[in-house]
C-alpha cells in the first residue's frame, strides 16, 4: 500500500475526530490471493458481512471472507461472491411481509440495490488502512458522524466542486456504501441500517462513508484548506438567540479567513 495512504487514515482520524480508524476492502478473484495477506484471519461462524466488517472497523482485524462464511445471499450478492443473484434473490421473497408489503415491493427493493457483478470474485478481505495489508485497498472506509461527514464532503468539493446525489434503499444499505462504491468507484454515502447496527455494531450517530483511496488526498487537502479559513470540525455553536450577522460576515460574505 502506498506509504502516504497510511499517513491520510491518521489524517482523516484527526480532522474528524473519528472514534474508530479508517479500513479497506478487496476483492480477490482467487481465494488463494486472499489467504495470502499476511496475519489475516478466517471466520470461526457462519457470519452476516457486516460482522466481518465489524472487526475490522472495531476490533483493528484483518479478516478474509468467502460466500461459504456468510449468512445468505443477500450479503453475497451486495459484494458479488457465490453467484448469489438466482431468482428467489432477485424476488426478494424472504422479505415480503417483514420489511416489505408485497412481493412487487420486494422485488422492486431488490432491483434498486447496488450489487457488484456477479460471480467474478471468489474472496473479500477487509483490514484497517494503517495495517498495510490491502497494498492497496479497491475501497477505503470510515463512519462518522453526520457533522463529519458534512465537513468531509464539503473538502472533497473545494476544488473540483462536484455535486453528490446518493440514494437510500433502506434495509441493505451496505448497497448504498460498500457496493455502490466497488461496483462504481465513485464516493458512497450511507445511512446504515437495521441489520448493520444490530449485527455490526453501527452506533445512532454514525453514517458510512466509501470511496477509492485516491481520493482520500483531495478530501483532506480540501478540509486543510478550509481549517485555514476557520472551517473546522467539530463545528462550534453560535448561538441561536445572538445577532448573526458577524459570524456570517466572516464565514459568507467578504471572503475573510475566519479568526
Amino acid at each position: 500500500m502506498p506509504n502516504d495512504l497510511l499517513g491520510q487514515a491518521a489524517e482523516l482520524e484527526r480532522l474528524l475526530k473519528l472514534r474508530n480508524a479508517p479500513f479497506g476492502m478487496k476483492l480477490f478473484e482467487r481465494v488463494e490471493d486472499m489467504a495470502a495477506i499476511p496475519r489475516i484471519r478466517r471466520p470461526k461462524a457462519i457470519h452476516a458481512f457486516d460482522q466481518v466488517v465489524a472487526q475490522a472497523a472495531r476490533l483493528g482485524w484483518t479478516v478474509g471472507a468467502t460466500a461459504e462464511d456468510l449468512v445468505g445471499a443477500q450479503c453475497r450478492a451486495v459484494i458479488g461472491l457465490g453467484n448469489a443473484k438466482d431468482a428467489e434473490w432477485t424476488s426478494g421473497q424472504r422479505m415480503v411481509g417483514v420489511w416489505y408489503s408485497t412481493p412487487e415491493d420486494a422485488g422492486a427493493h431488490q432491483a434498486a440495490m447496488n450489487c457488484v457483478e456477479d460471480g467474478r470474485y471468489q474472496a473479500i478481505a477487509v483490514s484497517p488502512l494503517s495495517s498495510g495489508r490491502l497494498d492497496p485497498p479497491d475501497i477505503a472506509l470510515f463512519y462518522a458522524t453526520p457533522g463529519a461527514m458534512m465537513y468531509f464532503i464539503n473538502g472533497l468539493q473545494w476544488a473540483g466542486y462536484k455535486r453528490f446525489d446518493w440514494s437510500v434503499v433502506g434495509e441493505s444499505a451496505c448497497a448504498d456504501s460498500w457496493g455502490r462504491a466497488l461496483k462504481t468507484r465513485q464516493p458512497s454515502l450511507s445511512i446504515p441500517c437495521f441489520a448493520e447496527r444490530r449485527y455490526g455494531g453501527v452506533l445512532d450517530d454514525e453514517m458510512l462513508m466509501a470511496l477509492p483511496p485516491d481520493m482520500l488526498g483531495q478530501a483532506i487537502a480540501g478540509m486543510e484548506a478550509l481549517s485555514r479559513n476557520g472551517l473546522r470540525y467539530p463545528f462550534p455553536q453560535y448561538g441561536i438567540q445572538q445577532d448573526v450577522r458577524a459570524g456570517m460576515g466572516v464565514s459568507y460574505a467578504d471572503g475573510k479567513p475566519a479568526a
